[in-house]
C-alpha cells in the first residue's frame, strides 16, 4: 500500500504529540501556523537566550551591575526590559574557578523564558531532571564539560517561585571588549551550567 504523507518517527515523543496536536488545531482552523511560527521564532531568536547573554556581558564590564544582580536579579534583569513569563522571580549564580553552578527543575521543567527562551527539549527529560541531581559531574561529562577534580558543582533547583540564571565566567583575552561582542560568547548552555562560554576566537 503506498502513501506519501510525512511520519513523525524521526521525532521524539513530546515533539510528536505536539506535532499532531498542531495538526489537529490546524485542520480545525483554531490556529494559524503561520502565527505559531512567529511566536516560536520571538522565543527562540528575540526573547532568549540572547536576553540573557546581554545580561552576563553586562555583569562582566559592569562591577555595578554585577553586584546588583547577586543582590536582586529580578531588578537588575528587569532594568534591561527583561522581564515577563516565567522571568517574573530570578537569582542569578555565578560561577568561579572553584565552584561550577547547573540549574535543573526536577518537578517539571521551569524555565526563565525571558532571559533564555524557549528550553531545551533536554532539559524537559526525565533523565535530565533526575541525575543533574544525582550526578551532575557525570551529565556534565555528557554535555562534553569535564571540570577538574577539585571544582565543587553546585545544582540549584528551579521552582514556580524562583528561576536561576548561571553567570559563566568571563573568558580570558577579552579585556576592552564591548558588550555587544562579549555577549557573542555567552551561549545558552553557558547560562544553563551544562556549558562555559565560548572562547575568543
Amino acid at each position: 500500500m503506498s502513501h506519501n504523507h510525512d511520519h513523525d518517527n524521526e521525532l521524539d515523543p513530546f515533539a510528536a504529540r505536539v506535532r499532531a496536536l498542531e495538526t489537529i488545531l490546524t485542520q480545525k482552523g483554531l490556529i494559524d501556523p503561520a502565527a505559531i511560527d512567529v511566536i516560536v521564532d520571538t522565543y527562540e531568536t528575540k526573547i532568549g537566550p540572547r536576553n540573557g547573554a546581554k545580561v552576563v556581558a553586562k555583569a562582566w564590564v559592569d562591577p555595578d551591575f554585577a553586584a546588583w544582580l547577586k543582590r536582586d536579579a529580578t531588578a537588575a534583569i528587569g532594568s534591561l526590559g527583561y522581564t515577563g513569563r516565567q522571568g517574573e522571580h530570578m537569582q542569578a549564580v555565578f560561577n568561579t574557578a572553584d565552584t561550577h553552578n547547573l540549574v535543573v527543575c526536577t518537578l517539571c521543567s521551569c524555565y526563565p523564558w525571558s532571559v533564555l527562551g524557549l528550553p531545551p527539549v533536554w532539559y524537559k527529560a526525565p533523565p535530565y531532571r533526575s541525575r543533574a541531581v544525582i550526578d551532575p559531574r557525570g551529565v556534565l561529562e555528557e554535555f562534553g564539560l569535564i571540570l577538574p577534580a577539585t571544582t565543587k558543582i553546585r545544582v540549584w533547583d528551579s521552582t514556580a517561585e524562583l528561576r536561576y540564571l548561571v553567570v559563566p565566567m568571563r573568558p580570558k583575552g577579552t579585556d576592552g571588549w564591548s558588550e555587544d561582542r562579549l555577549a557573542d560568547l555567552v551561549t545558552r548552555d553557558a547560562m544553563i551550567g551544562t556549558g562555559l562560554a565560548r572562547e575568543p576566537a
